[in-house]
């Protein structure tokens, strides 16, 4: 069931991330990121409200800080990326973040099976193969330093929502939008624009913010109740679901080098999920 929950989030982030890439070619990678927190922000603070007499400010207040911060930081570098560079092959390199959590996981006393430690190595190694126009240098790298920072903040966010869903997943997953949307704010006033969005494209932007919302719920459950290592490399497969809808809406063609890294990938996560 965990290991559903963790695969489920990677396709609702691979989805999000997509449309969130498309959007980002249109409007500033800020403001895509601000709309669909603040929008995602609105829908689960009236669950909040709905079940405020249960809060309790220990314990996760300080990990959903750090999470929001490392997070929004993420999105505003991933979102950055898909809008300047292919999508199939953005996504993967962030995915990379995943070493974080591992790292972290396994320094705090998780101890993976063998076989976990092989599904999770040959899912590394699948992600670093679907990375390969990128990392040859046939491709600007903007986009790959873009990514690359991405990366090491999706990771940080990934333990620190983690280590705070043990204590609460819900105000967890609220203080990290709380964090990460004063912020935007706080920026749009200073630069005195939200971005050019228009009221019509609201629903999309809500769309997007709640499938990373869900994204983020799922995850939450599926770590804090096993273990952040091995949910966190399932949770990093949603680069092939962003590169699904690149190759079915965009016609985005990847070379026989990421193909195999998908293939690898998938492979690695069922091995780590069984």
């Amino acid at each position: 069931m965990l290991s559903i929950l963790a695969l489920g989030s990677s396709l609702a982030w691979g989805t999000s991330d997509f449309f969130a890439g498309l959007a980002s070619r249109r409007h500033p990678a800020v403001a895509v990121v601000g709309w669909t927190q603040a929008l995602a922000l609105l829908v689960i603070s009236v669950v909040v409200a709905l079940r405020w007499d249960t809060v309790t400010w220990e314990g996760w207040p300080v990990w959903a800080l750090a999470a929001g911060l490392s997070g929004m930081t993420g999105l505003i570098c991933f979102y950055s990326a898909l809008s300047a560079g292919t999508m199939g092959v953005v996504a993967p390199i962030a995915a990379l973040g995943v070493v974080v959590p591992v790292v972290l996981g396994v320094a705090s006393g998780e101890e993976p099976s063998p076989w976990a430690w092989v599904g999770m190595l040959v899912a590394v190694v699948g992600v670093t193969l679907a990375s390969g126009p990128e990392l040859s240098g046939d491709v600007s790298a903007r986009p790959v330093v873009l990514a690359g920072f991405a990366a090491v903040g999706f990771g940080l966010a990934l333990f620190c929502l983690d280590r705070g869903a043990r204590v609460s997943t819900l105000f967890t997953l609220w203080g990290m939008r709380v964090t990460s949307v004063a912020i935007l704010v706080v920026l749009a006033l200073a630069l005195r624009t939200a971005g050019g969005i228009r009221l019509r494209e609201t629903p999309a932007l809500l769309a997007i913010g709640c499938g990373d919302l869900v994204a983020n719920a799922m995850f939450a459950v599926a770590s804090s109740r096993g273990q952040v290592s091995v949910a966190s490399v399932l949770g990093s497969l949603y680069p092939v679901v962003t590169t699904i809808w690149a190759r079915l809406l965009l016609d985005e063609r990847l070379r026989r080098v990421q193909q195999v890294g998908v293939v690898l990938a998938v492979g690695g996560a069922a091995v780590t999920a069984l």
